[in-house]
């Protein structure tokens, strides 16, 4: 499902928007996006990550959970309007931020307010199913429904059925159809209640609810700019066209991290109960096979797109105007790989006892991004940008993954992710033996076409692919993956 939505975003992303959009267009439906989930994410107040915590205490089949659905839309309710206030108190500093280089993003600034509040409530209906253990129909919306969708509000701008304003609010109203299939899935469960139980909620579990979502708000706060101040500060110092480039390149890098979001979305509520019932083994267990899978699948996809991204922007439409953006994708397509393998232990961190200590390395985490954005971008540009997130985020998780192995002995390492990393790293090698040694030395790649070069990309792609599960499968590091080949040859051979 996830790999579907990845077709039709690559599709609408990668050959729509570059041939049919301008750089400049591009940047702003990247700014407006980033804007939206930063005042959703603020505004939901923690509730998807507090309905993880706390949905154990109130699962009751019998009462349909006694209410717990109608405490999922009441609190992000309360958050969005106070956060929609602050928005609106401090419009004129954002204006002046961004009307220089980025006027245009002004024109729609207003429109933020909707598309956020349809995000908001989208993820609380897709938390509520997740926690339900029903997480297909949500991640197809997500990622299939919300891409064609939008894909087709850029076809009717493109032909000019729409114009330029009624294309923004399209995007706009993908997410409100998002939300309403969710709620529309849920109450077909017939598992949720819009019936609160104030009774239900314990003395202690109502003051613990209130100081952990009280935590949640300031580390919203705080760690809900990190997704986006790279975009804001690209925009606001170098103009919305080189927002453009720096989002397809961003959008590249995102590939690295898409196996990581189906297997969060099921690990999590395993984890929040692992940690309730304190039981630190199965919790480590899950880490350290959540990590290393994540990053068998996260450097895979990072080393097909790497080997190839001079082909791929030689395919691209408008390419030539996008290539800068090459050493962008490499340098955040690493931090995605650390962030998609390493993430899982900032989850374990959530749901123990001393989850309030993220807060201080959300903190150290914001400030060291955008003191180096503010350092990097006017020399190095937003390939300054990109530097900035991978130290960052290097930094983050030094400092976070200590306090968790002290604290809790759980630890997402082990020696099989260095196996990982030398197998890839001999994927390299040989991707750049064969170049140098093969390919460049025959005249004919050299100067042949398109197709040529499709297809020896082709082949040299799957060779070095093969080669690296080969490795893999000989040093059985991953007895799930060992499976998976194994029935693929049975069926092969039958």
């Amino acid at each position: 499902m996830n790999y579907l939505g990845v077709a039709v975003g690559f599709i609408t992303t990668f050959f729509v928007m570059t041939k049919y959009l301008t750089q400049e267009e591009v940047g702003l439906t990247r700014v407006m996006a980033d804007a939206a989930i930063l005042l959703s994410g603020l505004g939901a107040l923690g509730t998807n990550t507090s309905a993880i915590r706390y949905y154990p205490y109130f699962h009751d089949p019998q009462s349909r959970d006694h209410g717990f659905f109608g405490w999922t839309l009441i609190v992000p309710a309360i958050g969005f309007t106070i956060f929609t206030i602050l928005f609106f108190a401090f419009k004129n500093t954002v204006i002046e931020m961004f009307e220089d280089k980025s006027s245009l993003f002004v024109d729609y600034i207003y429109l933020v307010i909707p598309m956020a509040f349809f995000m908001m409530y989208m993820t609380v209906f897709e938390t509520n199913a997740n926690v339900l253990m029903r997480i297909v129909v949500p991640k197809m919306v997500r990622e299939v429904g919300i891409r064609l969708f939008t894909l087709a509000d850029y076809v009717l701008y493109i032909t000019k059925v729409i114009d330029l304003d009624e294309m923004v609010i399209g995007l706009c109203l993908a997410y409100l159809v998002a939300t309403l299939l969710n709620i529309i899935y849920l109450l077909c469960l017939s598992k949720i209640s819009f019936k609160i139980e104030p009774g239900h909620v314990s003395k202690w579990l109502r003051h613990d609810f209130l100081f952990y979502t009280l935590f949640l708000t300031v580390a919203a706060v705080i760690g809900n700019i990190i997704p986006s101040i790279n975009t804001f500060l690209i925009s606001a110092q170098l103009g919305l066209a080189i927002t453009g480039i720096y989002t397809i390149a961003s959008y590249m890098a995102n590939l690295v991290e898409i196996p990581y979001r189906s297997v969060s979305a099921i690990s999590r509520p395993i984890i929040s109960r692992a940690m309730k019932d304190n039981d630190n083994q199965r919790a480590a267990a899950i880490c350290k096979s959540v990590s290393m899978h994540q990053l068998i699948a996260g450097a895979f996809v990072f080393f097909i797109i790497w080997i190839n991204i001079d082909l791929f922007f030689e395919l691209l439409p408008n390419g030539d105007k996008y290539a800068d953006g090459k050493w962008v994708f490499f340098i955040l397509g690493l931090a995605k790989l650390v962030n998609s393998s390493l993430n899982i232990g900032v989850t374990v961190l959530s749901y123990s006892r001393w989850y309030y200590l993220q807060l201080i390395f959300t903190a150290i985490l914001t400030v060291s991004a955008i003191v180096l954005n503010n350092a990097l971008i006017p020399v190095f540009g937003m390939t300054g940008a990109a530097w900035s997130s991978i130290i960052s985020f290097s930094i983050y998780y030094l400092c976070l993954l200590s306090l968790i192995i002290w604290k809790t002995k759980i630890s997402p390492f082990s020696w099989k992710e260095l196996v990982v990393i030398l197998v890839v790293v001999v994927m390299f090698i040989l991707n750049w033996l064969s170049v140098e040694y093969i390919f460049k030395s025959i005249k004919y790649f050299n100067d042949c076409g398109l197709v040529v070069k499709l297809v020896e990309a082709a082949v040299r792609t799957l060779v070095l692919v093969a080669v690296g599960l080969a490795i893999i499968y000989q040093t059985k590091i991953s007895k799930e993956i060992n499976e998976i080949i194994d029935k693929l040859f049975k069926k092969r051979y039958a």
